[in-house]
């Protein structure tokens, strides 16, 4: 019997407990797009509201923004994607089954740069073609390397059949930041340097998604370009690093499962570019964040396509001048998927073995469980008037079915850090049993001291 590795049973679990399902199941599913359930929803919306508030609301520095989706097509045009926002293709002839090029490439150990050019990839795909298989079905015929362009094109207002003037779902969420530069500018008063954030859906047409939430056609983006002037580079730029490594650390991230990865190769118009990865079990160190220094490319692309002045005008030296911009990216679906894999964990309590996610508190998708310890009238009402004054401070969840260690078993795999029993002493006592959920110790607590309790563990 094959013994199942971890990430496998990360994934099962995720299905299991209501984190994340495959979209559009019951038609068979939809390759690459992914639901998160009703307990992924709260992880993911917790990181990003952690997100926001140590990249907005604690910064003087930095203002929001909720761009549109779509967008005129010439944003796209100016900004390099039409033309080249693309990922080396090539199709097994006998399956058909169509593969990204470097990614077979990198499965063999051979290691295919992304800003490589079609023939600079096509190079080395034909060199190692004796080597490389179909991941479906084995074979090692494939068609030349041709590159493949991920933007996605719809209708807008086309009733036409020939749709001469596409549309495109938004690659990134960034240029929706650089085409309202100067609305922001106008109107908050910002004084360089300063930042835009923003949260938003991106879409890209994945050749070959893959590796669970990590490689997907539609995610999540929490981007932050940070407008700085030219000879503030350097100094920017480290202080920006510096402040997302600790961001992820305070997530709950693990030191030991986070690296920084310095690009070779830059793209022409990068003046540096600098990862973090995370070592996701299976699947080895991956992208899990961008932080790079952009120069004033996307600012000067977009005022070429515009016809519109987005300057600076810097009171000091009394001259425009166009804004470098520093750049910090990550996937929700991504920090998702790391903070999951550092959370689950596998222990024994009482010579029975449990799985156990250990989210850091202020990130667990229910923070308290409340739950009667029989099926019995007066123990539910009681039960359910805690819930009642709790879920107004907390992210609370009532159970009632099955026994009592049974579902002190359910709140361990979905990370409760905390579950109140309501038992027959409670009646009396006006107390009730707290369980911690990395212990599994247990505690007797009034129940007009809860607020104060879980106030002190859990903020």
């Amino acid at each position: 019997m094959v013994k199942e590795n971890k990430m496998d049973k990360i994934i099962s679990l995720a299905k299991r407990r209501g984190f994340v399902f495959q979209s559009s199941e019951i038609y068979g599913g939809l390759s690459g797009v992914y639901d998160f359930g009703p307990l992924g929803v709260e992880l993911a919306n917790n990181l990003k509201n952690l997100w926001w508030r140590d990249m907005v609301r604690c910064r003087h520095d930095i203002v929001g923004l909720d761009s549109g989706i779509f967008t005129s097509p010439r944003v796209w045009e100016a900004s390099g994607h039409v033309s080249g926002f693309s990922d080396p293709l090539v199709k097994c002839r006998v399956c058909q089954t169509r593969s990204r090029a470097d990614h077979l490439l990198e499965d063999l150990g051979i290691m295919a740069d992304e800003k490589m050019s079609e023939e600079e990839i096509s190079k080395i795909f034909d060199n190692n073609r004796d080597k490389l298989k179909c991941p479906k079905c084995g074979a090692k015929d494939f068609t030349a390397v041709k590159l493949f362009n991920l933007l996605v094109k719809t209708n807008l207002g086309d009733f036409s059949s020939e749709n001469s003037e596409p549309i495109y779902l938004r690659g990134e969420t960034c240029q929706g930041i650089y085409i309202n530069f100067l609305n922001v500018l106008n109107t908050t008063r910002q004084k360089l340097p300063f930042g835009i954030a923003q949260v938003g859906k991106a879409f890209r047409n994945e050749i070959a998604p893959r590796q669970f939430l990590f490689r997907t056609r539609e995610f999540e983006q929490m981007e932050m370009q940070y407008f700085i002037k030219p000879d503030e580079g350097l100094t920017e730029y480290q202080k920006l690093k510096k402040y997302r490594w600790q961001s992820l650390l305070d997530l709950g991230l693990k030191k030991e499962n986070i690296r920084w990865h310095q690009h070779e190769n830059l793209v022409f118009y990068a003046q540096e570019a600098f990862d973090i990865e995370y070592n996701y079990p299976s699947y080895g160190w991956k992208e899990l964040e961008g932080i790079h220094n952009r120069g004033d490319y996307d600012l000067t692309q977009q005022s070429k396509g515009s016809g519109q002045n987005l300057t600076y005008y810097d009171e000091e030296k009394k001259e425009k001048i166009t804004p470098y911009v520093l750049e910090s990216s990550i996937g929700v679906g991504r920090l998702f998927l790391a903070i999951f894999c550092d959370a689950y964990d596998e222990d024994e309590i009482d010579g029975e073995k449990r799985v156990v996610m250990r989210f850091h508190h202020h990130i667990a998708p229910v923070k308290v469980a409340i739950l009667p310890l029989l099926r019995k009238e007066e123990l539910i009402s009681g039960a359910k008037e805690i819930f009642a004054n709790l879920c107004k401070k907390y992210s609370c969840q009532y159970d009632e079915t099955q026994s009592i260690g049974r579902r002190y078993r359910r709140q361990d795999e979905i990370g409760t850090p905390f579950c109140l029993t309501f038992d027959f002493d409670s009646l009396q006592d006006k107390a009730v049993t707290v369980r911690d959920r990395d212990s599994a110790k247990q505690k007797r607590v009034l129940i007009s001291d809860l607020e104060k309790y879980l106030e002190e563990r859990l903020n």
